[in-house]
């Protein structure tokens, strides 16, 4: 078929073509190999302009990772995008518990959403893991009331709910919060979901295991 790619091309032409589309860019930055992954994600070059992304959240997302520490999902769409196999090659949990019956009693207890509850059951887990909320935006603001109330603080948080209500003004605060609170990798404004939350942890995972190889390479020359 026309235009059709061999499937072990078609993710590294890809990434070709947003390289040519997003000439302007820092391409050696720190922080590209989020930018290109979400591009890739969302298929529009555009949502890079929308990132906002803490100085400190790359080194803090791969030191987190390379320490093994949870990854916190808000919904179960972003769980099931994350690598297992990567999260598994650095030892880290991963978890979502907005399923489980007692998320749902919470949340009627609470009077909050389920994803909100769920966030707050696992707050035990919260200090220094990474935080990945890519619908709920009432789990971004229970996070925020968390850390508020003395909560011990993620070592990252992605924060990049979607939608109209509630997403562009949870962002917007925890981006204030990030002056002074856990760095953070965002989206401005009422765009986000699902898949870019689990594509930024994506490229955290495939920096921080491409470390690992470098390691063990060196290691047995």
């Amino acid at each position: 078929m026309p235009g059709v790619v061999e499937p072990d091309r078609i993710q590294s032409r890809s990434f070709e073509i947003i390289a040519e589309l997003l000439r302007g860019f820092n391409q050696s930055a720190p922080e590209w190999p989020i930018v290109r992954r979400v591009v890739h994600a969302t298929g529009d070059p555009a949502i890079a302009g929308l990132l906002r992304i803490h100085p400190m959240a790359v080194q803090a997302g791969l030191a987190a990772l390379r320490g093994g520490r949870p990854i916190i999902a808000d919904v179960r769409m972003v769980e099931a995008g994350i690598d297992r196999g990567l999260a598994a090659t650095m030892g880290c949990e991963l978890l979502c518990a907005v399923d489980e019956p007692s998320a749902m009693e919470t949340a009627r207890k609470l009077h909050v959403t389920r994803s909100a509850a769920a966030l707050i059951q696992l707050s035990a887990r919260i200090p220094g893991a990474i935080v990945a909320i890519g619908n709920a935006p009432t789990a971004l603001f229970a996070l925020l009331e968390m850390l508020e109330a003395g909560s011990g603080a993620p070592a990252l948080v992605v924060g990049v709910p979607v939608g109209f209500v509630g997403a562009a003004e949870a962002k917007a605060e925890l981006m204030r919060w990030g002056r002074r609170g856990p760095p953070y990798i965002c989206v401005e404004g009422s765009r986000g979901g699902s898949s870019i939350a689990a594509a930024v942890v994506n490229a955290l995972l495939h920096m921080a295991c491409d470390g690992v190889r470098t390691r063990l390479k060196e290691g047995g020359e």
